[in-house]
């Protein structure tokens, strides 16, 4: 339930209640005392006064729509932070997605530099072996471990 929801709820609540008043009644029977809302069966009986209810503020209903007003306008800024994060977390996600291809696209480059290395003719070792060791160094620094 939203907040404007709840002081709605809390303030019909307190206007239902001002008109419904009902006595207390106290009991002494065989030395124990109780309270009920219903006279005494038997027993010394004291009707107890219950207080009446503050009167409504004639403020009240002000009260209510100034604080619908700050309910809603919180809720906005709710959800307009909610959505920039939202969007955030989209970007995010955008981001990691390309890191994480790109860093598979050099481990393969990695693996296949490797291959290059035992495949290759003796003349062309050195070569294969330079490669190889850049590919390494590349996804060294572009993903640590």
């Amino acid at each position: 339930m939203t907040r404007a929801a709840h002081v709605l709820a809390l303030a019909l609540t307190v206007l239902a209640a001002a008109p419904a008043q009902a006595q207390v009644y106290k009991c002494t029977a065989g030395g124990q005392v109780t309270y009920s809302q219903t006279p005494c069966e038997r027993g010394a009986e004291t009707v107890l006064a219950t207080p009446a209810a503050p009167a409504p503020s004639p403020d009240a209903a002000k009260d209510l729509q100034r604080m619908q007003r700050e309910s809603k306008k919180l809720e906005q800024q709710r959800l307009k932070r909610q959505a920039l994060q939202e969007r955030e977390d989209a970007r995010l996600d955008r981001a990691a997605g390309l890191r994480r291809q790109k860093c598979d696209k050099l481990r393969l480059d990695r693996k296949w530099a490797d291959d290059d290395v035992r495949r290759a003719a003796p003349q062309a070792v050195e070569g294969a072996r330079l490669k190889a060791a850049r590919a390494a160094e590349r996804l060294a620094v572009e993903c640590p471990a």
